[in-house]
């Protein structure tokens, strides 16, 4: 079972009161009911694909409205592979859709679903869970990207799942997705901190262990990058410096050197692999980096001035 499954079947298991039992259905309902009409009687159908969920808005159903609704199957028509679940109820009266949320269109007189406020604050992050048991999907944990996301085909609806989320400081995002409208997420802490608001706290703890896991590793490999890097410097300036050193020597003679830059080429021959802070360490900390690293630019201009050219010496230069 995928991660977003997973999810989504650990929020089929939450315990919650009546009032927040209604605001769930409503999410639910808001995103994936539909009315329509059957010889000449209203029928409302709340789909899913996910039979847990199913099950889920049937007992939700049945509990807050002591009814037991019809359950239909079919296959969807896109290559036939997956079912989708239909819990339907036959001529809703009007009092039960409107605590759904649903509302009159003043135009066409027709219930139509909205996206209702709730006084409570479980019921608010109740309502954000059916949204998601209805309409959303998110990413496993260690794929390269964190995303959650909650579609709908609703623009109007869209907006206010946005607004609802981002009241909790989430910064959803939302875009248009070819005929679907998607509210989203990318900050791996904002998806750790909607999953506790709507309850999901196994998937949480799973997701954590493995962004935690993924930010040990990211941070073990720039550490490696890092003195990799360092190293390959330390030795580039090494080989260009050993070169200057050899040129010298042919040419003049390091006995014709002043003390200072004698001390440091013959060091630098001596301990070839050593950096520059090693090299000081070897010479009793008499010179500081920055002074070592002067009398090696002093020896790479007399080498210069030797071959009668200014083009740079030897590998890892510049």
């Amino acid at each position: 079972m995928s991660f977003a499954g997973e999810t989504k079947k650990e929020l089929t298991l939450v315990s919650t009161s009546a009032c927040c039992r209604l605001a769930e259905l409503s999410g639910i309902a808001s995103l994936n009911g539909r009315l329509w009409s059957s010889d000449n009687r209203r029928v409302l159908d709340v789909e899913t694909e996910n039979v847990a969920i199913a099950r889920r808005i049937y007992t939700q159903f049945r509990e807050e409205f002591a009814i037991h609704p019809e359950v239909a199957v079919r296959k969807k028509m896109r290559l036939k592979k997956n079912r989708v679940y239909a819990v339907r109820i036959f001529s809703p009266p009007d009092e039960w859709l409107e605590r759904l949320g649903w509302h009159k269109d003043p135009q066409t007189g027709i219930q139509v679903p909205g996206l209702p406020n709730f006084s409570k604050e479980c019921c608010r992050r109740s309502f954000l869970r059916g949204v998601f048991l209805a309409a959303g999907s998110i990413n496993d944990p260690g794929s390269h990207s964190y995303h959650l996301e909650l579609s709908t085909m609703d623009e109007d609806q869209a907006h206010a799942v946005r607004r609802r989320m981002n009241q909790y400081g989430l910064h959803a995002r939302l875009i248009a997705r070819k005929r679907n409208y998607v509210v989203y997420l990318k900050e791996g802490e904002k998806i750790v901190e909607f999953l506790s608001l709507i309850g999901a706290h196994q998937a949480l703890l799973k997701f954590e262990d493995v962004r935690i896991l993924k930010g040990m590793r990211n941070q073990v490999n720039r550490l490696v990058n890092c003195e990799t890097a360092n190293m390959n410097k330390t030795i580039g300036a090494a080989v260009r410096q050993l070169e200057v050193i050899r040129i010298i020597e042919e040419r003049m003679g390091l006995q014709q050197l002043s003390e200072r830059l004698r001390e440091a080429a013959e060091i630098r021959w001596r301990y070839p692999e050593a950096n520059l802070q090693e090299l000081c360490a070897r010479m009793g900390n008499t010179v500081s980096k920055s002074g070592l690293n002067h009398r090696f630019h002093k020896l790479e201009e007399i080498a210069k001035n030797l071959q009668g050219s200014s083009t740079p010496l030897g590998p890892g230069n510049g």
